[in-house]
């Protein structure tokens, strides 16, 4: 069993930078590829990057490609998410993932095994 808490959400204004947080417990993440996904108010969690296990990988979102990076600290436990440029669109909770299976980097939800319980990010305009 894994868990996941997110940290570092907050408020910010449209085009500043936040780094989100992804600290996990239970067992080493080091086997397990890494994602970010977020849900708005009213729409569906959608995907925003991934990580494959050693880092060496990554995938994003087209709508955030450009101004977010994913990466990750094996020996810390931890997976990042760096956001420049923040939109008011980029409004969301986010949350992390971790997936134990075969994809590098997946990008489906339905891939994933273990969610932290999400941290809000708020852009105002």
């Amino acid at each position: 069993q894994v868990q996941l808490v997110e940290s570092g959400g907050g408020l910010v204004q449209a085009g500043g930078s936040l780094r989100l947080s992804c600290a996990a417990s239970g067992r080493t993440l080091s086997s397990y590829a890494m994602g970010w996904f977020r849900q708005a108010p009213g729409k569906e969690r959608e995907f925003v990057a991934a990580i494959n296990w050693i880092g060496t990988n990554t995938v994003y979102a087209d709508s955030v490609k450009g101004r977010f990076t994913i990466s990750r600290d094996n020996a810390k436990n931890t997976v990042y998410l760096q956001m420049n440029s923040l939109k008011p669109e980029d409004t969301a909770v986010y949350y992390c993932a971790a997936s134990r299976g075969r994809v590098v980097v997946p990008r489906a939800r339905d891939l994933y095994d273990y969610w932290g319980q999400g941290t809000q990010i708020t852009v105002s305009s």
